[in-house]
């Protein structure tokens, strides 16, 4: 489903709108039942991290999260089985939707840390069970939109020189846009790391990225009648969404204050040999919601601008530590009774080879999934 080019510019960009928001409808029902629910959070920054590696397009990394949530739904599944799939839905939905030249291949899958610390390797016969499995899961169809497939079309007309900043005209247009990206980005990201925002269409959630980071801007007014007409959601409508959204804002906001704290107490008992650069100062902009007139209105701890600085995330650690390294693995997996799927191959019949654990350790750290260091002050008088 990749859309060549700048799709959402082009004269047929309502009528491919149009046919997301219908396939969006024919989603398959996700429940939130499967018994490794807990490690969904791990499995989801895998994807991302690995996506990010090989870089991926967002819709490639948005798609695999997705199948690899519908298909957890229906199985119960192994830890080690769900390193597998994981790597199995990412490369489905690279081939899906990505260029061929950025699609992983099986020994590049093979060499990562998730792999070599499990003590696990996957053949070309293993790989091709796997994708065969999800494909029948999902009846062939991979089609399915998520809300990166829709961030690009709102993105287009998200910020325009009518809006104001702080009740003030913007004096750069462009770099909004340039923050306003990286914010839905962001929001993006965020989305993917709770199962509940799978309660929402992806059209919903995508409009709630745009809203939270118009937010975030401090552009008013927060839900101007264009994004209304485009995208079809009120502001009351996804209120909602848009408060999970910020209330992650708020928590990473907090945690990059923590983390910088503690680096500033290491620098004053170990002062480096040379003076350091200074730091971004760290701004939290959603201490407090208040829904009054159709506007989210908040307060600002500090009343002074930050600094126009790049915004640079920090290394991101999942909930869920990888397991240690094991000499026999469990590959018996059987699917759940009251959700049988209809396909002649089981997970049981995909061995699993394994190899002596090398120890490599994979760098956790990634753009996406992370915390923002600094909020940035992208408007000039």
């Amino acid at each position: 489903m990749e859309l060549e080019g700048s799709w959402w510019k082009s004269q047929i960009a309502s009528d491919i709108h149009q046919t997301l928001r219908y396939r969006e409808t024919k989603l398959p029902s996700y429940k939130g039942q499967s018994p490794q629910l807990n490690l969904r959070r791990y499995f989801a920054d895998l994807i991302a991290i690995v996506s990010n590696r090989f870089k991926l397009c967002p819709t490639a990394r948005h798609l695999a999260v997705y199948l690899l949530d519908l298909f957890m739904d229906r199985y119960d599944i192994s830890i080690q089985q769900l390193h597998i799939v994981a790597l199995s839905c990412l490369l489905l939905a690279s081939k899906f939707e990505d260029k061929e030249d950025r699609v992983p291949k099986l020994d590049q899958l093979n060499s990562l840390g998730c792999m070599t610390n499990m003590n696990l390797v996957m053949t070309k016969q293993n790989l091709l069970h796997m994708e065969l499995l999800l494909l029948e899961t999902f009846q062939w169809n991979l089609c399915l939109p998520t809300p990166a497939h829709f961030i690009d079309y709102y993105l287009s007309i998200a910020v325009h020189e009518s809006d104001l900043h702080d009740g003030w005209p913007m004096m750069c247009l462009e770099k909004t846009k340039i923050y306003m990206a990286k914010y839905a980005d962001y929001f993006l990201e965020v989305s993917l790391q709770d199962h509940v925002f799978l309660n929402y269409l992806p059209s919903f959630v995508a409009a709630a990225c745009v809203a939270a980071s118009r937010i975030i801007l401090r552009l008013t007014p927060s839900w101007p009648s264009r994004l209304h007409r485009l995208t079809v959601y009120p502001w009351e409508a996804l209120f909602p969404c848009i408060e999970r959204l910020l209330m992650a804002h708020d928590n990473d906001v907090k945690e990059a204050n923590k983390h910088k704290s503690q680096l500033n107490h290491t620098a004053c008992l170990f002062p480096p040999p040379s003076p350091a650069l200074p730091q971004g100062h760290v701004q939290q902009h959603m201490p407090q919601f208040l829904h009054s007139q159709n506007q989210l209105q908040f307060h600002h701890s500090t009343p002074q601008q930050p600094s126009c600085q790049q915004l640079v995330p920090t290394a991101h650690t999942s909930a869920f530590p990888l397991p240690t390294c094991t000499s026999s693995l469990t590959t018996n997996v059987q699917p759940r009774a009251h959700l049988q799927t209809a396909t002649s191959v089981s997970l049981a019949a995909v061995p699993i080879e394994v190899k002596p654990c090398i120890g490599v350790s994979y760098n956790r750290s990634f753009p996406v999934n992370g915390h923002y260091s600094c909020i940035t002050q992208c408007f000039e008088r």
